[in-house]
């Protein structure tokens, strides 16, 4: 069934709103098209009419059969031609600022979208006028001949020009969506300029096939006034006008049906795209009912994407990954929650003496070089940077994603950090401490972030400088200690020490080489 579908849509894909590249191409092709679709059209429409007027519909008898044929024949001739030369001058001519808008590649104005998205209307309306017009010129012929055969032909004149006018107007959309889809790069259409779908496919379907049933309705009710008609020719009537159901009705139907699915594919198609996570497609505008509606929507739900993929992204690089995830998630309520974390703070001994005499911009290389090598490592552990102070960092475990293993989690990444940064021939020190704290998003006036906030911070940040008196590069309070598994590292005590802030002595660790 798809491989069937390819192939019907394979013949029109040249007439899509891709098929030509600059505006002055897309003026010249559309031009061509325009003159080849209605041309056809209405050359096809006026044979047909001709056909069933002479040799299908059953007329009233007249002295001399050739006569009227010949002199339809002759007038139809002169009259297609002034018809055609009246509706492309007529026509063509109202979309003269439109070629000269594509050629000029620039926004259209408001009076040239206008034109644009109301072209099949007018084509529409331009060969509805032209057709009734032939109703009353072939009438008044034929009345010279005969009252009623001037009824017939009026009558099978108009119905053929119903039929050939949906045609005009439905080619035209389809002609026209290249130039539509360039008007409507400027800004979608706020509402459909044309009929919408429902009356698209209504129209297909009452002129594909209610103009061929009303046409056997008046001939059945001629056959019923008139006794001379004979079976024979009731049959050729219905033949004529069924078969002329089924071919118009199904081209109509088509064409009325590539236009609804055309935009429909493409935007399931660019729906497929953005599932693999392709952002960038642009479903191109190129219809003005409510469908190009939905293909404008769809650009812009994928620009909302867009913009909040650049924030996530940009969101990202100044607020740890997992807390801009958790903000996202859970919002910026202001109230904190209690949970146990393991903290590292990590930082540069007599950092400030070696910056003092180097160039700013060292400074900066030297700590981005340093963070560089051991956000990752904190990242990997399942911990996030809770925040930047000068040379150094917080990092916590255990928050905002819950883990029963953040001391761990904590002296493994710590222990990796060690090992990274003596490559760097920086010295470090490292310290870490457990408990409970809250976490949560403090600030005010507008300015937030997501921090840790209690005894346990406070105390982390005074083992790290504890680092100093004992020459030990990583050292953990005895509450981390606790904290972790069995087989974990081995430790070694150190000597109490007194640390700012604390009543008494704290018990220290560190592990052994």
């Amino acid at each position: 069934m798809r491989r069937a579908w390819k192939i019907l849509r394979s013949p029109l894909a040249w007439l899509g709103p891709q098929a030509a590249k600059s505006g002055a191409a897309v003026a010249r092709r559309t031009q061509a098209l325009l003159f080849l679709a209605i041309g056809v059209s209405n050359m096809a429409g006026a044979a047909v009419v001709f056909v069933f007027a002479v040799w299908v519909v059953p007329s009233p008898d007249v002295e001399d059969e050739t006569t009227p044929i010949i002199v339809n024949l002759v007038a139809l001739g002169i009259y297609l031609g002034v018809a055609l030369l009246i509706g492309f001058v007529w026509g063509l001519g109202k979309l003269r600022p439109v070629r000269r808008w594509l050629r000029e590649e620039r926004e259209p104005t408001d009076k040239e979208k206008r034109l644009v998205l109301r072209a099949p209307v007018r084509a529409g309306l331009t060969a509805g006028v032209l057709w009734a017009l032939a109703v009353v010129v072939f009438s008044v012929i034929n009345v010279t001949f005969s009252g009623s055969l001037a009824i017939v032909v009026g009558i099978t004149v108009g119905l053929g020009g119903v039929t050939t006018s949906a045609a005009a107007y439905l080619l035209t959309e389809r002609v026209m969506r290249a130039a539509t889809a360039r008007a409507l790069e400027a800004g979608p259409p706020r509402r459909p300029y044309v009929p919408g779908m429902i009356a698209r496919s209504l129209l297909a379907f009452a002129l594909g096939a209610g103009v061929p049933l009303l046409g056997m309705l008046l001939i059945g009710v001629y056959a019923l006034v008139d006794d001379e008609v004979s079976r024979d020719q009731l049959s050729i009537v219905i033949l004529g006008l069924g078969g002329c159901a089924l071919i118009v009705g199904l081209l109509l139907t088509f064409i009325a049906a590539r236009a609804a699915a055309d935009p429909v594919m493409s935007v399931r198609d660019a729906v497929a795209s953005v599932e693999q996570g392709d952002l960038d497609v642009e479903v191109p505008v190129y219809d003005a009912t409510e469908v190009g509606l939905l293909q404008a929507g769809f650009n812009r739900m994928v620009e909302g994407l867009r913009e909040r993929k650049r924030i996530r992204e940009a969101f990202g690089v100044y607020v740890d990954h997992e807390v801009a995830e958790h903000i996202l998630e859970e919002g910026v309520s202001l109230e904190g929650e209690e949970v146990d974390v393991t903290l590292v703070f990590l930082d540069v001994r007599d950092f400030t003496s070696w910056a003092e005499g180097v160039s700013a911009s060292e400074v900066v290389e030297r700590l981005n070089g340093l963070f560089d090598v051991v956000v990752p490592i904190i990242h990997e552990h399942k911990g996030h940077v809770d925040k930047f102070v000068g040379d150094g960092l917080l990092a916590v475990f255990g928050a905002p994603q819950r883990s029963e293993e953040h001391a761990d989690q904590a002296l493994q990444a710590a222990l990796e950090m060690a090992d990274a940064v003596s490559d760097q021939e920086l010295d470090i020190g490292i310290g870490l401490n457990s408990g409970t704290v809250v976490a949560g998003n403090v600030g005010g006036g507008g300015r937030l972030e997501f921090s840790v906030m209690g005894d346990a911070v406070n105390v982390a940040s005074r083992i790290e400088r504890a680092t100093r008196e004992t020459g030990d590069v990583i050292l953990i309070s005895e509450d981390t200690a606790e904290r972790l598994s069995s087989d974990s590292v081995s430790l070694e005590a150190r000597d109490d020490i007194e640390l700012k802030g604390k009543s008494e002595p704290v018990k220290l660790l560190a592990p052994k080489p």
